[in-house]
């Protein structure tokens, strides 16, 4: 299961997305039919419950320049645990992933995901508790932050046997298809921007709100992460001086809150 949000034109936004979903196999207010475009052949995407569930199922059957974030659960041998992947693109590059081990079983009810996007910084959230930040260091530090094209949200399901799953050791089981992950609620708080100079409202109207002054984590959501972090993270791009021959990424020696 992924959600992310993706991008590829010329804009800005300000957008939270909250996902609830159940792995493999509670935010109110949107609703399916009303929020989202469904790509899939009807056969592999089902709504329900008036439009406040979802599912998808995966069977055997952007741009170079493009901006991302993702909120995806990697695979894993039968009976050991998910992968909480999170990762960050800008302008075509990524190459900042974090993940996680859960501290719950995801495949046991749902739990709400949550991706907040905003100029100033990314935060993504599990059940409301930070997980990882990524602030814009940009202007200050030259760290490419997506903030000037506009995003798309989806949430899908797919095959990635050639590097998901253990690095692609693990790969995928097609008898024991339809693999199926289910959805149940969606809330989508965003300025929506299409191209154009609908930016500069979004800008506009994000620093009206009080801007980045008032963007940070509490004491109390910093501990929370803290505690994921140091209990939970099983991989950090910015350790991995192998992969990088020593040379890390700026952001690595900044605060990120």
């Amino acid at each position: 299961m992924a959600a992310k949000l993706q991008g590829g034109g010329g804009g800005a936004a300000v957008m939270a997305v909250v996902v609830v979903a159940m792995v493999a196999g509670a935010a109110s207010g949107g609703n399916f039919y009303e929020e989202c475009d469904a790509t899939w052949e009807p056969q592999n995407c089902w709504s329900s419950d008036n439009g406040k569930s979802l599912s998808l199922a995966l069977t055997s059957s952007l741009g170079d320049k493009h901006d991302e974030i993702d909120f995806e659960f990697l695979g894993n041998e039968t009976g050991q645990p998910y992968t909480i992947h999170t990762n960050v693109y800008a302008n075509g590059v990524g190459d900042k992933e974090m993940q996680f081990k859960p501290w719950f079983d995801p495949t046991d009810g749902s739990h709400n995901y949550t991706i907040s996007w905003t100029p100033c910084r990314i935060v993504w959230y599990i059940d409301g508790t930070p997980i990882r930040v990524f602030r814009n260091y940009q202007s200050s530090n030259g760290v490419a932050f997506p903030r000037w094209q506009p995003m798309y949200a989806y949430s899908s399901i797919w095959a990635a046997e050639d590097w998901a799953t253990q690095k692609g050791r693990v790969k995928t089981d097609w008898s024991k298809a339809p693999f199926v992950a289910n959805y149940h609620g969606i809330d989508l708080d965003v300025c929506e921007c299409y191209g154009g100079d609908c930016v500069y409202g979004c800008a506009a109207a994000f620093n009206q709100g009080g801007g980045c002054a008032g963007q940070q984590l509490t004491g109390d959501e910093m501990g929370q992460m803290k505690w994921v972090q140091d209990n939970f993270r099983i991989y950090d791009y910015c350790v991995d001086y192998k992969r990088f021959n020593g040379q890390m990424a700026p952001e690595c020696s900044l605060p990120q809150y």
